[in-house]
């Protein structure tokens, strides 16, 4: 719902701030005095073109801000969280503002964005209807989303349609997908046997690029190794600067501490500590003889070792890190192979999953469209009733469903609205024959019957839509109104006193001249005012003492009225 519109320096508006309300908001006011103007600065709000010559004469830049509630507005919020702006709280804030030079922003809650976005999001926020806005019904997605948000029933079963229809999307898809790759499949074919025969000869084993690389690293440096090993063996076991190695050194010196330890036994532990260390030193040397024993240096080996690490490596720089990779490759490759060699089958169990999920979104889709039939008759009857009491006797109104066309995300069904407004005339497209004063009063009477269950925004504007009519015609289009006000925010623009005396709120535009400069002016009408008002808009400027008992009457009936659409829904 639209709370606030506050505006700068906007064509005539200096600054204006106007609070908005619950129900219907009526603006009335002389001819020329800024009415449609206030209607443009919200629709800058809703994403429309804001263009330099709109900012007041002598201004530098211009702003419009609006303030919106989102309780209950569940698809604002996902939208606007599909677009990363902050949602927290109820409040939306969008500020639009442009200067001489033509730089623009938008901000919405105090993040920058689109004119897309802005547009995007004006469609859930506000609907207007005038001459020019009422075309929407002429497109065949607003006629669908007339009928099916209009019932409760058929909205949960399109719901689940479209789940069975995207399922079959993806079928078809992955079926398409399948015929497109067997063009390729040859060609793909034969290069995927090449690089598998090339892996399977190879014959790797997991691990063996490191194990080859650690016996090539120790037959090319095996002058170093054999230096080191014959070094290490001398110092063990004789060799030394002395001439005695390590091992025979510790057996004299064990030796020599026995012989001592006959007089003073102080040093037994100290035989033992020495006596395990030759032990263990002793096995030491073992082991690095033994390996010096092992050593093979022969360099036919080690060319056999490089010849087969050269075909590794080159295994590697085509198909992977490591060989652990190449052999995940190779059995890509023959998975790959199978899904080829068992094209046919693959193509064949796509096609039965095609054709059962088709059965299904067709079944559905047929089920959707029983239960459009029945709901566009009921909403045509309505919609019907409501022109005739609009002035439009012979009127004749009537939804049509045509079943049978290929599926899609709405069904199988291609709707038609057609429409008459002469006796003796059949109903044909109301593309072709309803004008633009019979499309305000059709879209009227559309919203007099959907208002309180369509998913329509919760504000709409209904900009001038009585033009050209009066009497007891003025009477019906003030009493639907009503009735859409019921359940929508509804602002509304009128020159006729049977409508503007319906108003929850009634705001007076007016123009006033100080010291040449031009500006409008609104003002919220106190219930005395209102009565002014609405006696000088039956009567004209002469308002007299029967006017203005008019005027009371009217608006006590208007009262009771509206009380008696909130009480029926």
């Amino acid at each position: 719902m639209l709370n606030t519109l506050t505006v700068w320096n906007f064509a005539l508006l200096e600054h204006v701030q106007i609070e908005f309300d619950k129900g219907l908001n009526i603006l009335t006011g002389e001819t020329g005095a800024g009415k449609s103007i206030l209607i443009d600065a919200l629709g800058a709000m809703l994403g429309r073109r804001l263009t330099t010559d709109m900012i007041r004469t002598g201004c530098e830049w211009m702003r419009v801000e609006a303030v919106f509630s989102l309780e209950q507005q569940p698809a604002v919020k996902e939208y606007l969280h599909q677009q990363l702006i902050n949602t927290d709280g109820d409040e939306l804030i969008i500020t639009r503002q442009i200067t001489a030079a033509g730089r623009g922003s938008i901000l919405i809650n105090g993040s920058h964005t689109t004119l897309a976005v802005l547009k995007k999001l004006g469609t859930l926020l506000v609907d207007i209807h005038g001459q020019n806005e009422n075309l929407s019904l002429l497109k065949q997605e607003n006629q669908l989303d007339l009928v099916d948000g209009s019932n409760q029933e058929l909205m949960k079963a399109l719901g689940e349609y479209k789940k069975r229809y995207a399922a079959y999307r993806e079928a078809n898809q992955a079926l398409e997908d399948k015929q497109a790759a067997c063009q390729d499949y040859a060609q793909r074919q034969d290069m995927l046997r090449w690089q598998l025969q090339e892996i399977e000869s190879a014959q790797l084993q997991e691990g063996e690029d490191e194990e080859l690389q650690r016996r090539i690293d120790k037959m090319t440096n095996g002058e170093k190794i054999s230096r080191y090993g014959s070094n290490a063996c001398q110092l063990l076991y004789g060799g030394g600067a002395n001439g005695i190695g390590v091992v025979s050194g510790l057996e004299e010196a064990v030796e020599s501490l026995r012989g001592l330890n006959r007089f003073d036994d102080s040093l037994e532990g100290v035989i033992e500590i020495l006596s395990e260390a030759t032990v263990q030193i002793k096995e030491a040397g073992y082991e690095v003889r033994d390996y010096m024993d092992s050593l093979e240096f022969d360099p036919r080996l080690l060319d056999q070792l490089q010849s087969r690490m050269d075909v590794i490596d080159k295994l590697r720089k085509k198909y992977g890190a490591d060989v652990k990779a190449v052999l995940a490759h190779g059995e890509k490759c023959r998975q790959e192979l199978d899904s080829i060699e068992n094209y046919d089958e693959d193509i064949a169990q796509l096609q039965q999953e095609l054709e059962e999920k088709k059965q299904t979104a067709a079944q559905r889709a047929k089920e959707i469209s029983a239960l459009r039939q029945t709901v566009a008759g009921k909403l045509s009857q309505g919609i019907e009733k409501h022109l005739q009491a609009l002035g439009m006797a012979n009127a004749r109104f009537q939804i049509q469903v045509e079943s049978g066309q290929e599926l899609s995300a709405n069904g199988c069904d291609k709707l038609a609205i057609l429409f008459s407004a002469n006796p003796g005339q059949e109903p044909r497209s109301i593309q072709k024959v309803a004008s633009g004063g019979e499309l305000s009063r059709i879209a009227l009477a559309i919203k007099t019957v959907t208002a309180n269950r369509d998913g329509s925004p919760a504000s709409m504007v209904f900009d001038e839509i009585d033009t050209g009519i009066g009497g007891r015609t003025a009477q019906m289009v003030a009493e639907r109104i009503a009735m859409v006000a019921a359940h929508r925010q509804v602002l509304c623009i009128t020159h006729l006193p049977q409508i503007a005396c319906m108003a929850d709120t009634h705001l007076y535009i007016s123009k006033h001249v100080i010291d040449n400069q031009t500006s409008t002016v609104i003002h919220p009408l106190t219930t005395g005012e209102r009565v002014n008002e609405i006696a000088r808009m039956a009567s004209g400027a002469n308002v007299s003492s029967a006017s203005l008992d008019n005027a009371r009457e009217m608006i006590a009936y208007a009262g009771v009225k509206k009380e008696e659409y909130k009480k029926n829904g």
